[in-house]
């Protein structure tokens, strides 16, 4: 699972879907790759896209120096129970996954940003 999680946003970060995927080998007159199709939002499991959504619908803690700080967990509780969300242990553990990527990326964009300056 957290091999076509990673797999679907990095493709979604790069704009390939599996259609584009498909276009890509018959131009090249190639057979599509089954390990190489990449992973589409309805491939995904249903506790990761209820993951996803919820994720997506808490708050961000950001401060303008530093940037994103990950997410505001207050209403998470209710979300879950609201959800009906059962297999909680390994829905928290695919939030964590997100809110650890997206301070990851955060973090690599800061740096740019403040690389960028410095050699103004």
């Amino acid at each position: 699972m957290w091999k076509r999680l990673t797999s679907f946003f990095n493709n979604a970060e790069s704009k390939i879907t599996a259609d584009r995927y498909f276009e890509i080998c018959e131009q090249m007159g190639t057979d599509p790759d089954p390990e190489k199709i990449p992973v589409e939002w309805a491939d995904l499991p249903v506790v990761v896209q209820e993951a996803v959504s919820i994720f997506n619908m808490l708050g961000d803690r950001i401060m303008a120096d530093v940037g994103y700080l990950g997410k505001d967990y207050t209403l998470l509780t209710e979300l879950i129970k609201g959800y009906g969300i059962e297999d909680t242990e390994i829905f928290l553990e695919i939030i964590n996954w997100l809110d650890s990527r997206a301070i990851k990326q955060s973090a690599e964009y800061m740096k740019r940003e403040r690389d960028k300056l410095k050699r103004k």
